[in-house]
């Protein structure tokens, strides 16, 4: 595959009801950009999704965690800009135009977007949880480039919305995501991209619609509690204990409408 400018990964596992939802989302942005699918279970059903699109798919052994299949794409395609789609989420038609449009090679680490929640009841736009995030990515805004504004808004929390986020990878070409983490993996790799000299860009139109269901990981991780383990970890990598050990339960409370 030649260089381009911007690629679309959608990252599939197994049989999910909404791939082919997630991958229509994509077909129809509203600029021409590359799209192909990354999977380490491939099947008969995620193949026929894709021939019936004309969608490439690639497959590999790396490992069946999340961070398998976002390593791997980041690894091996070759473009300028990588966005890693979750199959479960939607994008809205003018996501792509939206971040290409804020584009500045050279100087962009990561960009990413607000985003909405899928429930059963329909598009949530507003609750205590996204009330919060909007709040902190304030901070973002307020200075695409500032290391220390980026850092202490990730001391108190990770408002970024993994699912939104479009990567520059000449900043990113020597990152991986990290398997110390069972959920927050996201928050970890944002917390190790902000050290680097480089832009954070947050868009503050929802452009992504992120799904809550019982079988999604959040919602599992958040009920065996290993989103509280992983959470206290990087906390505590900012703040002594018992601020960390505070933040942590007002936090947990924000996620209780992830449940």
């Amino acid at each position: 595959m030649s260089r381009i400018n911007h690629l679309l990964v959608l990252c599939a596992y197994k049989e999910s009801e909404y791939l082919e939802e997630c991958l229509l989302s994509l077909l129809n942005q509203t600029v021409t950009v590359d799209i192909v699918i990354c999977t380490s279970t491939p099947n008969d059903f995620i193949d026929n999704i894709a021939a019936k699109y004309g969608v490439k798919v690639f497959s590999h052994q790396d490992g069946n965690k999340a961070q398998h299949n976002f390593n791997y794409a980041l690894r091996n395609f070759k473009a300028d800009y990588i966005t890693l789609c979750h199959q479960d989420d939607v994008y809205e038609p003018w996501y792509v135009e939206n971040i290409k449009k804020r584009m500045k090679p050279g100087k962009d680490i990561i960009l990413f977007t607000d985003y909405y929640e899928i429930r059963k009841e329909g598009k949530v736009y507003k609750n205590k949880l996204l009330k919060i995030k909007r709040l902190m990515n304030i901070g973002f805004k307020m200075s695409k480039s500032s290391r220390f504004i980026r850092n202490r808004v990730l001391s108190l929390g990770n408002p970024i919305c993994c699912p939104s986020v479009t990567f520059a990878m000449d900043k990113c070409e020597d990152f991986q995501f990290s398997h110390d983490f069972k959920n927050s993996f996201d928050w970890d790799a944002w917390s190790r991209l902000a050290r680097k000299k480089g832009r954070f860009v947050y868009i503050g139109e929802p452009l992504v619609g992120h799904r809550i269901h019982a079988e999604s990981g959040t919602t599992e991780n958040i009920a065996d509690n290993s989103r509280y383990n992983d959470d206290i970890r990087i906390y505590r990598r900012y703040w002594p204990k018992c601020i960390a050990d505070f933040l942590m339960k007002k936090y947990a409370k924000g996620m209780d409408s992830n449940n």
